[in-house]
């Protein structure tokens, strides 16, 4: 199972916190004070972003499951003080590729934050199933959906006509479909799947956009992107290096002089089973 680095989380963070869909805390609440909600198990948690963000807007009484495999995350997460309204917190080692979800038994909210893009529509359909079994509300926060759209200030729109970057943003979606651990992954496509698996299994789906909208404050966010998205379009197009590397430094250029907003495309979905809305 792919593996992110702490610093590439802390980084993103507060752009993730900002960029997220408030407008689905709402009906995620009133389904939760509606069922008696209390349990929630988070799928691959990292440095514990997710908790941080959701454990503030639920009702207090909250219990929280936290499950990763990467050991410099699991001991972060086991050294995080209480948040206010969670009354426990336990963190398990797991790799979720190999899982057998059964940890979703008896939960009454599964919750995970980038992931699903990473996933396969096996893992995908297993996580549907396990859910469904156990009657619980699924929340699936910022899964990417393909879109990157620059533009410099200077010339606004310029960037994404530009053939260069055209080349670059298709491989990376083509790269994206790769194998992160847990099959073929869904990358792009995957949240209209999950939306669609979830509505078959007797779910009502509610899908917002989560949109990253990065300028010159985020910066070092930026640049990590610009060389993991050449890495990646360089992997997948071998015979287009030349250009790839040209886009990567006019990128870098426009981004070290402050002039550019960068768009990356995310959606956030809320699934909740029909008896309980």
């Amino acid at each position: 199972m792919e593996t992110f680095d702490a610093d590439w989380l802390t980084l993103r963070e507060r752009v993730d916190h900002r960029s997220r869909a408030e407008s689905l805390i709402p009906p995620l609440v009133e389904a939760w004070e509606t069922g008696g909600w209390s349990r929630v198990l988070d799928l691959g948690s990292g440095t514990g972003s997710n908790l941080r963000y959701l454990a503030p807007r639920l009702p207090h009484g909250q219990d929280w499951v936290l499950l990763d495999h990467d050991p410099a995350h699991l001991r972060t997460l086991r050294e995080l003080q209480l948040p206010a309204r969670v009354r426990s917190l336990t963190v398990s080692e797991i790799d979720l590729a190999g899982h057998d979800l059964s940890a979703v038994t008896g939960v009454h909210l599964v919750t995970a934050s980038a992931l699903l893009d990473l996933t396969s529509e096996g893992w995908l359909d297993r996580v549907v199933s396990a859910c469904a079994a156990a009657g619980c509300g699924v929340l699936c926060a910022l899964t990417y959906n393909g879109q990157i759209d620059w533009s410099d200030e200077s010339s606004p729109g310029s960037a994404d006509v530009d053939p260069d970057h055209q080349l670059v943003r298709d491989a990376v979606n083509r790269h994206q479909r790769g194998d992160k651990g847990f099959g073929p992954a869904l990358g792009p496509a995957a949240v209209t799947v999950a939306a669609r698996r979830f509505r078959v299994a007797g779910y009502r789906t509610t899908l917002r956009e989560s949109v990253w909208r990065l300028g010159a404050p985020d910066r070092a966010l930026v640049d990590r992107l610009i060389d993991g998205w050449e890495q990646a379009a360089a992997a997948i197009r071998p015979d287009g290096a030349t250009r790839i590397r040209r886009w990567a430094d006019g990128r870098r250029a426009v981004v070290a002089a402050g002039r550019f907003r960068l768009t990356v495309g995310h959606h956030d979905l809320l699934a909740v089973p029909s008896a309980r809305v």
